[in-house]
This record gives C-alpha cells, structure tokens and sequence, in this order.
C-alpha cells in the first residue's frame, strides 16, 4: 500500500522553529516527525510513499536524501509555486496515485500508536471509498457520525455551528485523527479545484454517499504547538 504523507503546511502554530524549517522536521525527542512517520507506517509494511513539500520543501528533500529515504521508494508531489491545502493537495498528487489501489493519507504533524492495518481491514470490509480515522477525545471540531458510523455532520464545539446531512438524531461526536484511508475512486467524486480543504469534500458527499468513521482509542498527538511537543515527548521515545 502506498501513503501520501502532508508535509507542505506553512506550521504557524510551531513559531518559532517553523520561521527557519518545515513543520514535518521538528523533533519529538530528536527525532522529527517525518521520520517517526515513516518508520511508524514502515512498521506496517508501508515502504512506498508520496510526500508533499511547500513551506522549506527542499530543506525535507534534502533530509531524505541524506538518510537514502529511510530504505523506501519515495516521490515527491512539489507545490512550491502554490500551497493547495489538503484536498488540493490530494488532487495534486492524483499521479502518484490512481492506480487502481487503496492508500492511505496521514498528516506529518500526528503522531499515534493507532494500528494501521485494522484501519485498513475495516475499510476494505465496508468497500467505502474514504474510511476516516475518528477518536473520542478534545478538539475544537468534531465529526458527527449515525449508529453505523457513517458520517452525517461537523459541529464547531466553540460556536456550535454544525453542517449536517440529516436532522442529527444523539449522532456521536468524534474527533478526526489526520489518518484516512482512500480508493482511487474519490478522484472521480471531487468537485473542487485550486486549493480546498478535503474536509470540504467529505462533507459535501456525505449527503449522497456513505463515509466510514473508523474508532479507535490509541494515543494520538496533533504535534502542531510548541506544548504539545512536550506533551507528545511523553509518549514517543
């Protein structure tokens, strides 16, 4: 299986280290989090990826070649001249991509212990063509799924807006973990062009199609703040 691994973010909220470097190179116990990425979906017997690069790109391009890319056959999807966000850059990517195969899509900036291959299982098991990996715990947005796990909404835990499908009838809330797994057929399915969010995109489909949650309960790390840096070096040695 191939993953396309978000490593283009601007990573605003790490100032100051992102002011010099890409978000995906800070380090949780010296080690930067592309690497963990990479050596965590290696552990699953993922050694085929596409990375995206903006902000500092050469500067990731540059680390992988000096560690020979960690022994993996990596491509890299290059949106210098325009960050496209992760739906556009998605689309982007579509090259490296629609063959045909499931992948799997994941943020560089999470880490997690979350076991990649029952994500998998269960996407293949349902035939979905996006299986969104969602956990119980804090966060500012939540995903809004019915009794079968199919996604129905979003609500905004701040403002209490909320995007549904359906009137929500007691649907569970649940934070997106940053990990999907994807069929090609998705590329047939988006609307948007240029730069958008694939968030955007599920919720628009989620009126006609069926989108799978995937619970799990591992540890999960948004890596996106200097405090969660700490946080995160508690948990990944």
């Amino acid at each position: 299986m191939k993953a396309l691994i978000f490593a283009a973010g601007k990573g605003t909220r790490l100032k100051p280290f992102t002011d010099h470097h890409p978000k995906a190179l800070a380090k949780v116990n010296e080690v930067p989090l592309l690497e963990r990425n990479i050596n965590y979906l290696k552990s699953f017997g993922i050694k085929d990826f596409v990375i995206n690069i903006h902000h500092f790109g050469e500067q990731i391009v540059d680390f992988l070649k000096k560690n020979n890319n960690f022994g993996c056959r990596i491509e890299i999807s290059d949106e210098t001249s325009e960050l496209l966000e992760t739906g556009g850059g998605l689309i982007f990517a579509r090259k490296f991509l629609d063959h045909g195969e499931d992948f799997l899509i994941m943020n560089a900036d999470i880490l997690t212990d979350l076991n990649i291959n029952a994500l998998v299982e269960y996407h293949k098991k349902i035939k979905d063509f996006a299986t969104l990996a969602v956990s119980d715990r804090e966060s500012s947005r939540k995903l809004l799924f019915n009794d079968d796990m199919v996604l129905r909404g979003w609500l905004n835990v701040q403002t209490g807006e909320q995007r549904l499908a359906e009137f929500n009838k007691g649907f569970k809330a649940l934070a997106f973990s940053g990990i999907h797994c994807i069929n090609p057929v998705i590329f047939e399915k988006i609307k948007r062009t240029g730069k958008f969010s694939v968030m955007e995109e599920y919720l628009d489909l989620m009126q006609t199609e069926h989108i799978h949650g995937f619970v799990h309960d591992s540890i999960l790390i948004d890596v996106g703040r200097p405090s969660s840096v700490i946080e995160a070096e508690k948990h990944f040695k």
